[in-house]
This record gives structure tokens, sequence and C-alpha cells, in this order.
């Protein structure tokens, strides 16, 4: 029989339905190939194609906006949001608005256009944590900023618009409600217990077993316990730290294993699927606190978002948790130094 799950940060419903489980050969989806024809304004030798780079790291002593880089982080050639300008609130009767004042950038993981971040040896995916860490603490200088959001589409069904791998960030004048929920959560529960829910559940998990995926010396990998798409996947790290420009630099070192890991389990599991990941971080101007919990979430693209969803809110998963994490943990993958 289906189930309700209750997730225990926000108090959004799924439904678990475990009467028509499926395994990860079920699902119905094209895999993420890389192509490679065509134009790549994000290739070397095509640094003209893309805005002038704000940051990048090269070798070599190479000049900006020329060959020579390992990763760069450019303006989004279409922002969704304009760095130039006031915020300019006003009110329109009962409405409220705002210009559409944030910064948008894109952060090119590498110039080998053949690479996805799974393919990508850890320490290349370090150089992208870093590269989001640099970005946030230069960001959070701009008091317009209430909320930076690094996430990745990964493949054309996840929105991706372009294959060569690269990831995105966008800075808000506002703190995002699904963020707001979390730490509305968090807050509850620290009230009641005061410990951290995260942390908690970091706990229960690694007693439990059941929806373990892996750890390491910094980091927990984990199918939540209310998913809501199958395979869903978090990320946390095992001390609690409520911003993730805050983490320390062997930290970064571990996630970029994990991060690895978890990718490549997903790419053999479920045969290089598209996936989303988002890193959801405290707000810029409360980056130090004990109730929130910094964590990384990945979702494979597997299932669509239809009309009772969009009606409720809920999510249905087909796929219980317990069963997705023996799947990825079972997964033979070995990740490689460097």
């Amino acid at each position: 029989m289906s189930e309700f799950r209750k997730d225990p940060v926000t108090g959004r419903w799924v439904i678990i339905a475990t009467d028509r489980a499926k395994r990860p050969s079920d699902f119905v989806r094209d895999k993420v190939e890389i192509r490679g024809s065509g134009f790549c304004p994000f290739c070397y030798n095509n640094e003209s194609k893309t805005p002038p780079e704000i940051i990048a790291y090269r070798s070599g002593g190479s000049a900006p906006n020329t060959p020579g880089w390992t990763l760069r982080v450019v303006p989004n050639k279409f922002p969704a949001l304009q760095i130039e300008g006031s915020l300019n609130r006003q009110g329109e009767g009962l409405y409220d608005k705002m210009e559409g004042i944030g910064a948008h950038e894109v952060i090119i993981e590498t110039p080998d256009h053949s690479k996805t971040m799974a393919t990508l040896s850890p320490r290349e995916i370090e150089d992208v944590l870093w590269a989001f860490r640099d970005r946030i603490v230069d960001l959070k200088k701009d008091r317009r900023f209430k909320y930076i959001l690094i996430f990745k589409n990964h493949g054309e069904a996840a929105g991706a618009s372009l294959e060569h791998t690269h990831s995105q960030l966008i800075a808000l004048p506002v703190v995002p409600k699904r963020v707001l929920e979390e730490i509305e959560g968090s807050k509850e529960y620290y009230r009641f217990k005061d410990r951290c829910i995260f942390c908690d559940i970091i706990q229960q998990e690694t007693d439990s077993g059941v929806r373990m995926i892996a750890e390491n010396g910094s980091f927990v990998a984990v199918a939540p316990f209310a998913p809501r798409f199958p395979f869903e996947l978090w990320i946390l790290p095992k001390a609690h730290q409520s911003a993730f420009e805050e983490s320390k630099t062997h930290e970064y070192a571990d996630l970029a294993t994990m991060t690895k890991d978890m990718l490549m389990r997903l790419d053999q599991v479920l045969e290089r699927p598209a996936y989303n990941y988002v890193i959801h971080t405290s707000p810029l101007r409360e980056s130090s606190n004990d109730y929130y919990h910094w964590h990384m979430e990945v979702m494979p693209k597997l299932t669509k978002v239809a009309g009772f969803e969009w009606g409720t809110g809920f999510y249905i998963n087909p796929t219980p948790p317990e069963e997705s994490a023996k799947f990825l943990r079972e997964a033979a993958v070995a990740v490689t130094a460097h």
C-alpha cells in the first residue's frame, strides 16, 4: 500500500507509491550523451563569445579571456536579473514589486567539452567548489543581496541549454520561499529541542543505515526520508555548518570526492540520467547560526511534475528511498584521487 511521508524539516507531504514501485530499469528516459557537434561558446578559443570573465583559474600566466584556463566564471549572457541599478521597492495597491536586481553567473567547470561533472577528477571538482565559495564571498559584500543559490542543470531534460558542463549562480534580493520553509522548520525544531534538525537526521540515518548511501571524513550522502523524486539524494557535512562558504579547506576536498562518488553512482545505476543539483545554504545576513545546516540536494529527472503535484504541492514518488539508497549503496564505483 502507498504511504504518506512528511518531510521533518519543511512539513511537506509526499506520497511513496509502493504499489507501483520502480526499479532503475523501469524508468523511461533519455541518456545524457555529449555529442560535441556545433559551436560551443564555453570551449577553448571561444572566450570572446562569452561576456568578460569575472574570475578564472589559469596556469602559466595566460591573459584574461584567452585560452590557458582550467575554470572560468562569466556573467550569464542572457541573465534572469541585472546587477546594475537599485531595487526601487514599491507597492501597486495590495501588490508589491521591485526592480529585477541580482547577479546571474555561469561557472564553466572545464575547457574539455567531452567531460561531465561525474568524469571530472576530484581535484577539478574541488576547483569548482572553490569557485562557488569565492563568488559567494565576493557577492555577499553587496548589501542588496540576501541569498545566493548555486545550482546545476545537467542534460536537456533538466533544463540545460548548453551541453558543455557548467553550473550557475544567482544572487537574489530576497530569500526564496523554498529555503525559508527549511529555515523556519529548522528554527522551530531548534526552539523545541535546542538541536539542529539536520544534525539529528544525520545521526539517525547513520545509526539505522537503511537510507545511508556513503560517507567519508566530512560528509554523508543519504536518501531523504520523504523524497520528492525517485533516487533523490542529499549530501550533508557531518559537522554542523550553516554556510557553505565557511567550510574548511579539507572539507572542500572531501565534498569534491563525495560529489564525484554520488554522480558516478547515479550514472551507473540510472545510465547517465539528466539531473539537477542545488546547494541550500544560510541567507547571507545570518550565515553563522546553530539551527540551519547547509546541504546539497541532487535530483535525477526520472518523473514529471503534473497536475496533482501542481494542485496540491504533494509529490508522488514511485521508488521508496530505502530502495534507491540500496541500489546506490551497492553500485561499484571507484573514485581516484586525481
